[in-house]
């Protein structure tokens, strides 16, 4: 094992509080949110159980050291399906964030919150 991947193995969660693996070195039973999410599930109530560490020179995190939270699938619950009224209010939703209340035309895309109109109507305004 290389000197940057010792520095962060902790399965007794001694050194970092709770349980740390390297990057590609975690059990198969944890799995971080988005994998949770790939399989339909969802976390079900239980708290972080480990954590993976690794460096980054790419990002601007503190110390260059990123983490990603693990959950044990083994806990996890299926996510919850919407029913259709909670659907029908997503979609009101999202065509209210995409309709241009200068001209109420859906322009097929959530507008920013900086001009709040479709950019042919903020090039009206702006002129």
């Amino acid at each position: 094992m290389s000197r940057i991947r010792a520095r962060f193995w902790d399965p007794a969660g001694a050194r970092y509080v709770v349980p740390t693996y390297p990057w590609h070195m975690a059990p198969p039973h944890l799995r971080t949110l988005r994998q949770l999410a790939a399989d339909k599930l969802r976390p079900g109530g239980q708290g972080i159980q480990a954590q993976i560490l690794w460096r980054s020179r790419r990002y601007s995190a503190p110390g260059g050291v990123r983490v990603a939270y693990l959950y044990d699938v083994r806990f996890a619950l299926p996510k919850r399906v919407p029913t259709p009224a909670q659907l029908a209010a997503l979609a009101k939703a999202n065509a209210a964030r995409r309709t241009c209340p200068e001209c109420l035309t859906d322009v097929g895309y959530v507008l920013p919150r900086q001009c709040d109109s479709c950019p042919d109507c903020a090039t009206e305004i702006a002129a």
